[in-house]
């Protein structure tokens, strides 16, 4: 049988590959198709190192030529990774309201509470100070700060410092991570019970009025869920990206999908570097090489395939894990174990997106806030 590639462009035409906007083969993703006999090749060039959606291409391709060509044809598709080259680059440029010195903000969010992103936060945060970079961290949980306790700095006080004719806050320090959080500024027992406005200007206060210095990443603990919190902190920084935190249970899953549809909207533009499954299964110490998927199996990563963003990773739900929070020792600084490694795996990725996101895309912007009609709307 004669295999036209005539036939094989026309059936490829009805693929889009996700971020391409156009069909395969009028974004120019199709290179060359070779056909012998019932064998088909087709050469793909993509503009995304995701995994997924190289996955997805593939199978998509397969798919459409057996559907529409030859059922029985023998398909093999070769996908090469070439990042378009920006007349002139913008990396690591900020508009808005930057923070001198700081290069990456990453704001670490979850649609609900309790699914561990303050742990995941934390972790994230010293593997990045054990891989060499400069890290901060703000916790911007107001209302539940939990750093002071995850970093064993709970009673320390931020001291004044002077950065040329301005007093400034100097941020708390431990194992490599500079830490501001309302938490050093209540007593331990002190509920803060603060209307939106009164929150934002706090956290304006320990973004703009603290000496954080040379920073290659910031990490934002935001609070969970999508609400004032949020906009004021994306309405007073261009957040370079943000990472969203989920178990793999339905319940979580739903409200991981409303996090990244938050940053996702038009007016707000926020990249979304990808979905971390945090308690992804239990593995026993007495039964080593058995996994119990307690709150479902691969929820957050069929989750992010379906919203085609990048899958980070996930993390296990292991004991210690809590443990060394509690104790104000993260997980991760525990040398040669599992849990070392899971986190060392999911921050590599983490810092992949990162430079993928500012070789690939142009600076975000902080977002304006409005009242209209006693609406609140969002603008750029």
């Amino acid at each position: 049988m004669k295999l036209e590639k005539s036939e094989i462009l026309k059936a490829l035409e009805s693929i889009t590959v996700a971020g391409e906007g156009k069909n395969m083969v009028e974004s120019g993703a199709v290179k060359n198709i070779i056909t012998f006999g019932d064998e088909i090749v087709v050469d793909l060039v993509l503009s995304t190192p995701a995994l997924h959606i190289r996955k997805r291409a593939e199978v998509d391709v397969m798919k459409v030529i057996h559907e529409k060509v030859y059922e029985k044809a023998k398909v093999t598709v070769n996908i090469k990774v070439e990042a378009p080259v920006a007349s002139q680059p913008q990396k690591n440029q900020i508009k808005g309201k930057p923070i001198p010195g700081i290069t990456n903000i990453i704001a670490v969010a979850s649609g609900k509470g309790g699914v561990g992103k303050s742990t995941v936060t934390s972790n994230l945060a010293v593997t990045l100070a054990k891989m060499g970079f400069k890290v901060g961290l703000l916790d911007a949980d107001i209302y539940g700060p939990s750093a002071p306790i995850m970093f064993d700095v709970e009673g320390e006080r931020p001291l004044s410092v002077k950065v040329g004719s301005t007093s400034k806050m100097k941020p708390i320090e431990n194992y490599g991570v500079k830490i501001l959080s309302i938490g050093f500024f209540t007593q331990p027992n002190q509920a803060v019970v603060w209307r939106g406005p009164m929150a934002a200007k706090a956290l304006n206060q320990m973004i703009f009025d603290a000496a954080w210095g040379e920073l290659d990443f910031m990490l934002l603990d935001l609070p969970p869920g999508t609400g004032d919190i949020h906009l004021s902190i994306m309405q007073s920084l261009p957040i370079t990206g943000a990472v969203v935190v989920s178990t793999p249970q339905n319940v979580a899953l739903a409200d991981a999908r409303k996090g990244v549809a938050m940053f996702q909207q038009d007016s707000i533009n926020v990249p979304v570097l990808g979905i971390i499954e945090n308690m992804a299964y239990f593995t026993p110490d007495e039964l080593p090489n058995n996994k119990y998927y307690i709150f479902g199996k691969e929820g957050a990563k069929h989750l992010a395939e379906d919203l085609e963003v990048p899958f980070l990773g996930e993390i296990p739900l292991v004991q210690s894990i809590r443990e060394a929070g509690d104790v104000g020792r993260p997980a991760a600084l525990q040398t040669a174990t599992p849990i070392e490694k899971a986190f060392e795996e999911l921050t590599k990725n983490v810092v992949q997106e990162v430079v993928n996101r500012n070789d690939t895309l142009p600076p975000t912007e902080a977002i304006k806030i409005t009242t209209m009609a006693g609406c609140s709307a969002i603008k750029k």
